[in-house]
């Protein structure tokens, strides 16, 4: 049965919405299938508005991955502002792709990736508007299939009343089986309904059903057991993808018509990190590092340009400098691409893998805004206990060079709230940026050098050694970061040329209970969601007061609260409610780093060193892939040459 269109009841509500383009589609290598022809149709949903969701490399890798299978179509979603979800409730318009404006409900399954817990709300909005009901155990045949993946999905307890399914890990090839195992039910006239299909999904690797587990609690408020129920596997394993070469996907990036947060092509030239900083969930469940080649690099680069016109590529990764042929690829570009509008930017970068020829070879075509490096800690005592051994001395003479060879500014990041933190740590951050400005100064010449420090509150996350870890009070966060801005203003002379960026605590406390939750969590959610909760992670959006009122009404007549979850520390034994879920780090492993962390001791990057037997290579039969590849950056030649040509004509 065909999926009408709903464009023709929300087109004339458009005029009366903000940002109206951001719901019509169309975009540059957008694509639209018969809906006849496929068998599976995937809703692929961003939780957040379009400008935020629609540069998001999962649901664009996603998004190819299944539109290139003859008997799949996969179509885009993004969270409606309320303006438009306010129109579309008086006016009967069920949630919809933006692609074919079709009706989430008609879809085989709705695919939903979370990058941040502060999401989840945004979730049961689309749910609510598409018809389809909150709860998974009152779902029907009839209704999707709705899969959680993203980084958040690693425990995915919080919103486990409302998906049916949580992906854990790289989606690239698991996504395709699960599109064959709907294809194939549906195939043989649904045999045993929704809790066969369900059935067959959780016997697919990475894949976790959570109404197949039955949670028990014990009197304390901890978890007693979680038992799987009939076939379902005791624990739930990530998939991991190898040798990225194979999947260079986005081929075509996704060209916005609306601003967006970012508007480049982006280029994933490395996944994982055994870096091993410990307040890093990305870079412990994406382990091991699996390195593209450097002629893999380039030939992605190349057919991002050509099929998108963006003149700025973004070397992604979360460490993009630690590439084994970082020098070989920015030169190699720079020289691809010298002469014309298209430039190269990098992600912040460690200061103990960033040296200035890789400085010069980015901004090579002249775009020198600034420089962005991650601390992360601001004294070196808080900085072995997160395992991010950067020097003071090694930043200063980083950007001391930086300085003298024509950078006017520095940005560095910084993490406050973090395990064993004392006042004086946090303090030691006005001193670096005061010594900083000093540096630039003397190196430059110039006064007009700055320097922006920009600060977020800390959150324990699953699968890391902080997982155990007590998370500061709000509270405390703000009043250390108060004592700091006054020690960077205290001496004006260089106060002046430095800018504070922060956040009030109170969102990274929330963040904190939906991370580390349970089960009990999704009542506060929906609790919150009922009472107007949408988009909490915008802070005119966010609201403290209705979080914090949620939880005491629905956690503390179960004898938990909000702290229980968040300012609590958690001891060995504690059944933690992601234990069931395989990240592949070992939790004796885990928990060994976790009291190195509180004494302060450092551990070396595995890649480099003998395996501390982290445990990840052997449990999901992977290993660490680096190069050198052995191969060249193939000088393919620039599309239409000459000095004014590159990235906005290469599309064309």
């Amino acid at each position: 049965m065909t999926a009408p269109s709903v464009f023709a009841d929300l087109e004339p509500l458009l005029p009366r919405v903000a940002k109206p383009v951001q719901y019509v589609g169309g975009e540059l290598n957008a694509q639209l299938k018969d809906w006849e022809s496929a068998a599976v149709r995937w809703a692929l949903m961003y939780p957040d508005a379009y400008e935020v969701g629609l540069p998001n490399q999962g649901v664009m890798i996603l998004y190819e991955v299944l539109n290139e299978r003859a008997d799949a179509l996969a179509e885009r979603c993004y969270a409606v502002w309320p303006d438009l979800e306010a129109l579309m409730r008086e006016h009967r318009v069920p949630a919809f792709t933006v692609d074919g404006h079709r009706p989430l409900g008609a879809f085989d399954l709705l695919g939903v990736s979370f990058s941040t817990e502060l999401g989840y709300t945004n979730l049961l909005t689309a749910l609510d508007l598409a018809g389809i009901p909150l709860h998974a155990v009152d779902r029907t045949d009839e209704h999707p299939v709705v899969v959680a993946g993203g980084h958040a999905a690693f425990n995915p307890e919080p919103i486990a009343d409302f998906v049916d399914v949580a992906v854990l890990g790289d989606g690239e090839e698991v996504v395709g089986e699960i599109t064959d195992v709907v294809r194939d039910w549906k195939a043989q006239g649904r045999p045993g309904g929704r809790a066969e299909l369900l059935a067959r999904l959780a016997a697919t690797d990475g894949c976790y059903v959570p109404s197949m587990y039955e949670v028990e609690y014990a009197p304390d408020g901890g978890i007693a057991a979680v038992r799987p129920r009939e076939s379902a596997p005791a624990s739930v394993t990530k998939r991991t993808t190898s040798d990225l070469d194979s999947w260079p996907y986005p081929k075509a990036p996704l060209v916005p018509l609306a601003e967006t947060v970012h508007e480049r092509a982006s280029v994933e030239i490395f996944r994982g990190c055994t870096r091993g900083c410990r307040f890093c969930q990305a870079g412990m469940i994406t382990r091991p590092v699996r390195e593209r080649s450097l002629r893999g690099v380039g030939e992605m680069v190349d057919a991002a340009v050509r099929a998108s016109g963006f003149d700025e590529v973004g070397l992604l990764s979360l460490s993009s400098a630690d590439h084994s042929e970082i020098a070989e690829i920015t030169k190699g570009l720079a020289d691809r691409y010298e002469g014309t509008n298209t430039s190269l930017s990098l992600p912040s970068t460690r200061v103990d893998a960033f040296n200035i020829d890789l400085a010069n070879e980015i901004s090579r075509n002249g775009r020198r805004s600034g420089l962005t490096f991650a601390p992360e800690g601001g004294s070196e005592r808080i900085r072995r206990v997160i395992n991010k051994m950067v020097s003071e001395e090694d930043l200063i003479r980083t950007v001391s060079e930086a300085f003298a060879q024509g950078w006017r500014q520095v940005k560095l990041y910084f993490m406050c709230g973090l395990p064993t933190e004392e006042d004086e740590d946090v303090l030691e951050i006005a001193g670096m940026a005061h010594r900083v400005i000093q540096a630039g100064r003397a190196a430059s010449g110039r006064n007009d050098v700055r320097c922006t420090i920009s600060i977020g509150g800390f959150v324990p996350k699953p699968h890391t050694p902080f997982q155990w870890a007590p998370q500061a009070h709000p509270d405390v966060v703000d009043e250390r970061l108060r004592k700091l801005r006054e020690a960077v203003n205290s001496n004006r002379k260089l106060g002046r040329n430095i800018g504070m960026r922060y956040h009030d605590g109170r969102p990274s406390l929330i963040e904190g209970l939906l991370a580390r939750g349970d089960r009990r969590v999704g009542r506060v959610i929906e609790r919150v969601w009922r009472e107007g909760g949408r988009f909490d992670g915008w802070s005119e959006h966010f609201s403290y007061d209705r979080w914090t009122a949620a939880a005491q009404a629905e956690l503390e007549p179960l004898g938990v609260s909000l702290e229980w979850f968040t300012t609590r520390e958690r001891d060995r034994d504690e059944i933690l409610p992601w234990d069931h879920l395989d990240s592949g780090l070992d939790r004796d492993w885990l928990w060994d780093d976790w009291q190195d962390a509180l004494a302060g001791t450092e551990q070396d990057d595995c890649r480099w060193t003998p395996c501390f037997d982290c445990g990840v290579c052997p449990s999901t039969g992977t290993d660490i892939e680096v190069g050198p590849s052995g191969t060249t950056l193939i000088p393919l030649t620039v599309v239409g040459g000459g000095p004014t040509s590159g990235g906005a004509s290469a599309g064309g």
